[in-house]
């Protein structure tokens, strides 16, 4: 049996199983970067980046089969936490730049863009920054820390989240140690700093729900206030922590429009669909549930229905990007295989989750076939 032969009724299989009512989605076929599955990558070259979240092991290649298939499917990468405050800056004096320095290597010796994050964020702070009560000695640790670290990669990475999750779900600011100390003015102050230190870096202001219409409202001011200030911005990161069946398809198109509007690009950032139930939405990393084995129901695997409302979620998703393409710079999904995500360990402890197009042993999911079957179509 051929390879080709083999990619295409291994994927029918999977589509007749799972997304039986998709009759028109066509099965793509393998490319010669991959030989058995097609390349994210490849499939939307002329379309949008795609990138994905490396972890320390996948940044340090200590799995060769791990290494090789995200250099076969993404051409962005994103560092889950080696690139924030709390890894690379540990104490006043101290950066610890080797995590780091390791993941610009290996963007460029792959021909990987680096989209750097963050510099500024609530969360995961060093201890001691958290500890400082001078407001003086607090903007001198806000200064020195996003001039050092935008300077030291400067024309080593694509892109930076200057400021993460600044705001509240009313589109408000929310009440951080930045807002506490440093007033209204901090997110444009970080974007003017980033922007004297890396001029070549595209500077992006990145949260999640920044698609439904308070948040947005609010994401809006606020990069009309840095814009108005002269400081430059070149676009919104729209994290994408969705949920299988309630992906707000309206308000993300309404988003996209209404950021392009302003003159601002646009990146998925953070991209994975959930499956399990919980009782809010967003990703407040603050916000735990009380672990119970109703909230674990596919310990075993995913059943077949959910499979299929995955895919079909994820084919809507991509034909909106396609749709867009001229708004959007890239689509990073914030895992390379479902047992890399950071769902399986929030809200809820120790949970099996299944938010992404590749499963844990690196198979292509049926969802993978619905978002790579959109471009094949159209041959």
């Amino acid at each position: 049996m051929t390879t080709k032969n083999t990619f295409l009724i291994a994927g029918m299989a999977l589509l007749t199983s799972c997304t039986a009512s998709k009759t028109n989605t066509i099965i793509p076929e393998p490319t010669p970067s991959s030989g058995n599955i097609a390349s994210l990558k490849e499939v939307f070259k002329k379309d949008f980046g795609i990138g994905t979240a490396m972890n320390t092991p996948q940044i340090e290649e200590r799995d060769p089969k791990v290494n090789a298939f995200i250099k076969e499917q993404f051409n962005m990468v994103t560092p889950e936490n080696i690139m924030k405050a709390e890894e690379l800056h540990p104490q006043w004096d101290v950066y610890n730049f080797t995590l780091a320095d390791k993941l610009v290597e290996y963007g460029k010796k792959n021909n990987i863009r680096i989209n750097a994050h963050a510099l500024i964020w609530h969360s995961q702070l060093p201890a001691f920054a958290r500890r400082i009560q001078d407001v003086d000695s607090f903007k001198t640790f806000f200064k020195n820390h996003i001039t050092t670290v935008a300077t030291r990669y400067e024309g080593k990475v694509f892109s930076w989240d200057v400021v993460n999750e600044a705001l509240n779900e009313d589109g408000t600011m929310r009440k951080s140690i930045f807002l506490s100390k440093l007033g209204d003015d901090f997110v444009t102050e970080a974007f003017r700093l980033a922007q004297a230190a890396t001029p070549t870096a595209e500077l992006y202001y990145n949260d999640y729900n920044n698609e439904q219409p308070k948040k947005r409202a609010g994401c809006l001011a606020l990069v009309k206030k840095v814009k108005d200030a002269g400081v430059r911005i070149d676009g919104v990161g729209i994290q994408g922590h969705w949920h299988a069946g309630k992906v707000p398809f309206k308000e993300i198109e309404e988003s996209l429009l209404q950021y392009a509007a302003l003159g601002l690009k646009v990146m998925f950032t953070e991209l994975d669909i959930e499956v399990l139930p919980r009782n809010f939405s967003g990703a407040d990393i603050s916000q735990r549930m009380k672990e119970d084995p109703s909230l674990n129901p596919y310990a075993n695997g995913l059943p077949d229905s959910v499979q299929q409302q995955l895919a079909s979620d994820y084919e809507q998703l991509f034909k909106l990007f396609l749709k867009h393409k001229d708004k959007i710079t890239r689509v990073t999904f914030w895992g390379v295989h479902d047992g890399q995500s950071w769902l399986n360990g929030w809200p809820v402890r120790g949970r099996t989750n299944y938010p992404l197009l590749f499963d844990r042993q690196l198979q292509p999911k049926p969802a993978f076939y619905s978002v790579v079957g959109l471009k094949q179509a159209k041959k």
